[in-house]
């Protein structure tokens, strides 16, 4: 495994001597950071690449692990980080205190390495256990893109970003066209196959981190692309268009085409304060109305604010 595949590892003592037993116990498996005093410690946890599980001494000057503790678990960027404490406080009184404060294990020194090996592993196959369990909370069962729930807390926090940048943001409702009657005459074993295509070939067009393909509802999807004004995002509209095209999934009781197409209700606002996440949806959604009304296999575009 490489380095930067390696779960990380904050260390946090005033000791030197133990840093470096400690770097040395865990380097095989993990990427150890090592930080000498608690404003280090902080410093590595509120930065861009968060360790996975923090090792903490409780006596250090200056700012002990307790109160790093407390800082920590008073961040949300930070209050899901395991913290073990690795302390030469020995006493019940102690750990119990330790462990109110809200770390997940309590280690003394001298410590036996084999064991604080085992303890780190076990702490960080639950951290693994529960991301696992967080990203299938925000994905759909069928098709394996994000859901509705993932879409509209991505929203909120995009929409406020954009506000705050000025930058434009656009956003595309799609629609399966005819999906009932594809449903009623191939059957839903075959609509549920066809959704998950249609899925990979609308991801397949998003490049960049922070756009979003979302399944909505039923056959409805929506694509979120922050940061894009009105003329790229009608290019990644007609790009996605083309990708369903080329499934050419036959469905002969379509009145749009002899294979399965899809109508799209695109708009770009520039963010301001009269107006809602949820009227930029409804935007959205009027455009697919019409694009359905003109004869769907198409999108229908607009631009709010400037």
């Amino acid at each position: 495994m490489e380095q930067k595949d390696k779960p990380r590892i904050l260390i946090v003592d005033d000791e030197k001597m133990n840093l470096k037993v400690l770097a040395d116990l865990l380097k095989e498996d993990y990427s150890p950071i090592l930080a000498r005093d608690g404003e280090q410690a902080l410093q590595h946890a509120f930065g861009d690449s968060p360790p996975d599980l923090i090792l903490l001494d409780v006596v250090m000057p200056q700012m002990g692990g307790y109160e790093v503790i407390k800082r920590l678990k008073n961040n949300d960027k930070t209050n899901h980080i395991p913290v073990i404490f690795v302390t030469s406080l020995d006493s019940v009184l102690d750990e119990e205190h330790g462990l109110k404060l809200g770390a997940v294990d309590y280690i003394t020194k001298p410590f036996s390495p084999p064991i604080v090996k085992i303890r780190v592993h076990n702490h960080l196959r639950i951290v693994h256990q529960y991301r696992l369990l967080d990203q299938l909370a925000y994905l759909d069962g069928l098709t394996e893109i994000s859901n509705r729930r993932r879409f509209d807390e991505y929203l909120q926090r995009e929409w406020v970003r954009s506000a705050r940048s000025g930058t434009p943001f656009s956003l595309a409702m799609v629609d399966v066209d005819y999906f009932k009657l594809y449903n009623d005459h191939y059957g839903h074993a075959m609509g549920d196959r066809t959704l998950q295509k249609i899925a990979k070939a609308l991801d397949s067009v998003l490049k960049r981190p922070a756009d979003l393909i979302a399944r909505y509802g039923g056959e409805e999807f929506v694509m979120m692309l922050p940061e894009t004004d009105a003329l790229a995002a009608k290019g990644v509209a007609e790009r996605a268009l083309g990708k369903i095209v080329e499934l050419n999934i036959p469905h002969h009781y379509s009145q749009a085409a002899a294979y399965v197409t899809v109508s799209m209700g695109l708009v770009t606002m520039y963010v301001d304060n009269s107006h809602t996440p949820q009227s930029f949806v409804a935007a959205a959604d009027k455009n697919l109305y019409l694009a359905k009304e003109n004869g769907r296999n198409r999108i229908v575009a607009s631009v709010i604010g400037t």
